[in-house]
């Protein structure tokens, strides 16, 4: 089935629901958010559409009004180093590769208010009365042309140099290349010439006034270190001066460092330099180890003094005597071995021998002497070699403990002369750098005079236009469905009025909407049948016994309503009476075609018996009541027990009473009824009734302790609230009939 019966289908789950107690399924209140924009669209869609015109029209006219402007453009190369000429660095700041602070930097002086006033004085436009009229300052325009005396003043002239640079700086653009060194300067204004000349004198200008920057960071860096090289020398001098005088006061001497024996240096009391005390004692050092081998040896050689010494084994002396010995040992053996020991010649020979034992003895006697002579003379001289060390030893400890304060001047003399040396160096570069011209900045494609207008681009104006017309069209719109309050949604019903939806109604297509009841095809039946289907849902035995049928205002189709349900349910086999309760504004004996002589208020003012009141509609057999004569106090009559006796007289003989009630707002009728009865049914006109009027109106029903059974939306047009049915409903009325 289509959209319509769906809901209507899921507000019977709700009743059903409610009846039995289960709970409420969550459900979307509403349409979704997509689809109720485009409802919105489509029913404003008129207002957006001339609201898109007017702004296509305003757009077109504004183009077609608009100064034709030329942009003209160069390219420029900004580089984070500039080119080194010689292998000296700069003196300004080192950065990394990616450093965006420095091209922030570059982009912001490329846009500065120095620039553009040097790019006037260059171009000399603050004497230039072209210049102020075509950028709209004519006032300044026609004093330069008056030549009025005002302009050749110092004032007036700088203040024109500050209008003709904010000039220059509105019209500017500076826009990086994405991932590369390049940058884009450009320029708009009414002339191509002057565009192409202000860009071309705009970069020109930059790049001398970047090599300014650096001629002055390398000028100021010498004034600097000139500066710094006179308080350094000063200085150095001072301390020198001081390290002179400290060593004449305290007598040390210094000479270049040597290297001691063993390999290591002594202590040197200053850079390069080392006392005369330390010399001294390390070549007393080296004697004294020489002295103390020389004792060793001599000590030894004492030890082993004897026939057996090396002495005496080395000397010739002893040697030929001992040689003689025995050859003189072998001729007395000889001899012996012929002879007795007392034979003349063999004691001649050992007389010779003995004497020759003396001679041998005397010798190493005097061999052994000598030894010792000297090894006295090793000890003696190791002695005194000590004594003299430990003497320079305790003059090298005094002399440290002087030199500490030596050490300090000398270090101090050397820092400087390091500091000085540093900064005459760089002080001689920075020379040299700065004679040569150096630049990180160089101008890729000049600008070139424009041969079209870049503004203003009518097709885009155009689309620009229409999407704002559109834009506001649609705001307008959401501002105007916000405003208005009428119900138009059969979805927002439940949301709005928290009261369930028991069916939507077409709009009738003829001027007899109870003619168009009786035709089985007819769509205004089939939305009265399903609204009959969610009534079977409202209470747990069915339809209420007893119904009231009421409205907020007058003519919103309560009426017909209420005959649409009583023959709804006449369909069914059901007996059914529907009673004319408006007794203020009756209408029933007229759609029935009978005189309203007598009717309900004559019952509730008890001079009528129920059988003479009720009356039957052959062609549908239903049975009705008319209202009756107009009682002057008609909420009385309702308050009696004369409605109460009317409802239980009435269903003992019906299966159905439906009351065609007043309105509600501004009568008490409707609400004595619904307390009266099972249930009520209210009927709301879309796109007519404001909601907050239909909430006070459904309020006072809940007041007067009535059930509202659900809401009934009539005269609801598909096409209207844009739902896209493929059918167009209808619930016609005509201007002057009664609902």
């Amino acid at each position: 089935m289509n959209d319509l019966n769906v809901s209507r289908l899921s507000g019977e789950d709700r009743l059903a629901d409610r009846v039995s107690g289960g709970p409420e399924p969550e459900v979307r209140r509403g349409p979704p958010v997509l689809v109720h924009y485009l409802r919105i669209a489509k029913r404003w869609k008129w207002l957006i559409l001339a609201m898109t015109v007017v702004g296509g029209i305003i757009g077109l006219i504004v183009t077609l009004l608009m100064t034709p402007m030329y942009v003209a453009s160069a390219k420029v190369e900004i580089q984070r180093q500039s080119y080194q000429i010689v292998n000296v660095e700069s003196v300004e700041p080192k950065s990394g590769l990616f450093d965006q602070e420095f091209y922030q930097t570059q982009y912001g002086l490329l846009k500065s208010q120095s620039l553009a006033e040097r790019v006037v004085r260059t171009l000399r436009l603050a004497d230039d009365p072209n210049f102020f009229e075509a950028f709209d300052a004519t006032e300044i325009a026609a004093k330069l042309r008056a030549n009025d005396p005002k302009t050749r003043t110092a004032e007036d002239r700088a203040k024109r140099q500050r209008t003709a640079a904010n000039v220059l700086l509105n019209g500017i653009s500076v826009n990086p290349v994405r991932q590369s060194q390049l940058v884009d300067v450009a320029f708009k204004s009414p002339s191509p010439q002057f565009s192409a000349r202000i860009v071309n004198a705009w970069t020109s200008d930059f790049i001398e006034a970047t090599l300014e920057r650096r001629f002055e960071a390398t000028s100021y860096a010498r004034k600097f270190l000139e500066e710094r090289l006179e308080q350094l020398r000063v200085k150095l001098e001072e301390s020198e001066r001081a390290l002179v005088g400290y060593a004449a006061r305290e007598n040390i001497v210094s000479l270049p460092t040597t290297i001691t024996a063993g390999g290591q240096g002594s202590e040197s009391s200053g850079a390069g330099e080392r006392p005369i005390v330390a010399e001294n004692l390390a070549a007393l050092n080296r004697e004294l180890n020489v002295a103390i081998a020389a004792r060793v040896s001599a000590e030894s050689r004492l030890r082993g003094a004897g026939s057996t010494s090396v002495e005496a084994m080395t000397s010739q002396s002893i040697t030929g005597l001992r040689q003689r010995r025995a050859e003189l040992g072998a001729e007395y053996a000889k001899m012996l071995v012929q002879f007795e020991p007392n034979y003349p010649p063999a004691q001649a020979i050992q007389a010779q021998i003995t004497q020759i034992d003396r001679s041998i003895a005397r010798e190493e006697g005097r061999v052994s002497g000598t030894i010792r002579q000297l090894y006295d003379a090793s000890v003696e001289r190791e002695t005194a070699l000590r004594s003299r060390v430990e003497t320079l030893r305790g003059e090298l400890v005094n002399l440290r403990n002087r030199s500490i304060q030596y050490n300090i001047y000398q270090r101090e003399v050397d820092t400087n002369r390091q500091l000085y040396d540093g900064l005459l160096q760089r002080y001689k570069e920075i020379g040299i750098a700065g004679g040569v011209g150096v630049n990180n900045v160089s101008v890729v494609d000049p600008a070139k005079v424009p041969q079209s207008p870049s503004s203003p681009r009518l097709i885009v104006n155009l689309l620009l236009a229409i999407m704002i017309g559109g834009a506001l069209g649609a705001a307008l719109a959401l501002l105007l469905d916000q405003i208005e309050e009428a119900i138009s949604d059969p979805t927002e019903v439940e949301r709005l009025l928290n009261v369930p939806l028991l069916g939507t109604v077409p709009k009738a297509k003829t001027t007899n909407p109870r003619a168009e009841l009786e035709d089985p095809k007819s769509q205004l039946l089939e939305a009265y049948i399903s609204a009959q289907t969610s009534l079977a849902f409202t209470t747990d035995h069915g339809i209420p016994k007893s119904l009231m049928v009421t409205s907020t205002r007058p003519a919103e189709g309560k009426s017909t309503s209420s005959y649409a349900i009583a023959r709804s349910l006449t369909r069914t086999g059901k007996r059914v009476i529907l009673i004319d309760a408006d007794m203020r504004s009756p209408s029933m004996h007229t759609a029935f075609g009978v005189r309203n002589e007598e009717g309900l208020s004559n019952f509730l003012a008890g001079e009528e018996s129920l059988g003479n009141l009720v009356h039957r509609y052959e062609p549908t057999g239903l049975s009705y009541m008319t209202a009756g004569p107009q009682p002057p106090n008609a909420a009385e009559l309702l308050t009696g027990e004369r409605l109460t006796k009317l409802i239980q007289e009435l269903g003992e003989s019906y299966d159905h009473i439906v009351f065609d009630a007043p309105p509600v707002m501004g009568l008490a009728d409707a609400p004595l009824i619904a307390s009266r009865v099972e249930g009520s049914i209210f009927v709301v006109e879309s796109h007519a009734t404001r909601t907050t009027v239909i909430r006070v109106a459904i309020n006072r029903l809940h007041e007067a302790r009535g059930r509202v059974l659900g809401v009934l939306l009539t005269k609801f047009e598909a096409r209207r609230a844009d739902y896209g049915y493929g059918y167009d409903y209808g619930y016609g009325y005509g201007s002057a009939q009664k609902d």
